[in-house]
């Protein structure tokens, strides 16, 4: 009887210890997730590109809040709205990548939208000497007038330099300079900057 005892009082020792770390993991899980969901994004009561309230460089050193843009419409255009998305980086580039597959998965928010179209994937991307190299697949180019194209050039250009504003940026398609777009014959003047952006493609 003793034997038997002891083995149910291990037992139930076992089954509790399991019980804590599922809650434990369950917890973490849930926190993470609501601390995703919940990045406010900001708004936009005058002018035509919001930056961010707080620098992003200002993190953990092993932690990265870049921003993806979004379109949002007003009564007269379109502006480029940003989304922090918080990033454990472990590579140099991860910060960026991860921003820029959070702009190709779509906005989530429904007052900001997207035209690059979906099904864009990024195939390439390389940050270096003030310099960032993006290669995008063919869906890239595919559908909407120059109003359409424009914005997203402008989403990929202004997430590309999140984390240096001052970047010159290089748009690929499938391994090639990306130097006429869309059927309207969008031409685009590589590298691209934010500055050049606003004023030579204004939205």
């Amino acid at each position: 009887m003793k034997d038997q005892q002891g083995s149910n009082r291990i037992s139930s020792g076992a089954i509790a210890a399991v019980s804590a770390v599922v809650l434990a993991v369950g917890g973490g899980v849930a926190w993470f997730t609501s601390q995703s969901n919940n990045t406010p994004i900001p708004s936009n009561p005058s002018g035509r590109i919001e930056q961010p309230t707080q620098p992003s460089t200002r993190q953990p050193a092993n932690e990265q809040t870049p921003n993806v843009y979004w379109l949002r419409s007003t009564d007269k255009n379109v502006t480029l709205v940003p989304q922090p998305v918080r990033v454990a980086s472990i590579r140099p580039n991860q910060p960026l990548e991860a921003a820029f597959q959070s702009l190709l998965a779509g906005p989530i928010e429904g007052t900001d939208s997207t035209t690059i179209p979906k099904g864009t994937k990024l195939l390439g991307l390389k940050a270096e000497n003030d310099e960032v190299h993006v290669n995008l697949s063919e869906d890239f180019t595919s559908g909407g007038g120059s109003t359409s194209m424009m914005g997203r050039v402008g989403q990929v250009v202004y997430t590309a330099t999140t984390l240096n504003p001052k970047a010159k940026v290089y748009i690929d398609v499938n391994g090639k300079p990306l130097d006429v777009l869309g059927g309207e014959g969008v031409e685009l003047q590589q590298p691209l900057t934010r500055e050049q952006f606003q004023k030579n493609y204004p939205l």
